[in-house]
């Protein structure tokens, strides 16, 4: 009965610890931004963050919603892989299932992303 109770509540802290990494955040590779992208992994749903100043404080974050194709997608794995170009402002969203990706930016006030392609 003990190796049961320590079964089930091993079973339920690994279940917590995964619930607990439903983002993965990655910086945008172009060296002179300060640009943090986020990606729901299970529905690829984007969203971005960055720095901003603001007279006589410390500052502000300014994040940006997901807009055209950043919205949450087919539910699958989704990840983030920014490339090695230092000036490249965008990340790629991968979805490690099918392996299809597409490229997501800020554009104006929202992150978007090009259509899904393999």
């Amino acid at each position: 009965m003990r190796r049961l109770a320590l079964a089930c509540l091993t079973a339920l802290c690994a279940c917590g610890a995964h619930a607990a990494s439903q983002y993965d955040f990655l910086a945008a590779p172009e060296t002179d931004l300060n640009r943090v992208y986020r990606v729901d992994r299970a529905t690829g749903e984007m969203g971005a963050c960055q720095y901003g100043l603001k007279e006589n404080s410390v500052g502000v974050t300014i994040c940006y919603p997901p807009g055209e194709g950043a919205t949450a997608q087919t539910p699958s794995e989704y990840a983030l892989l920014a490339s090695r170009h230092d000036r490249e402002a965008g990340v790629f969203r991968i979805d490690t299932r099918t392996g299809q990706m597409s490229i997501c930016y800020v554009l104006n006030d929202a992150v978007v992303c090009t259509p899904q392609a393999k």
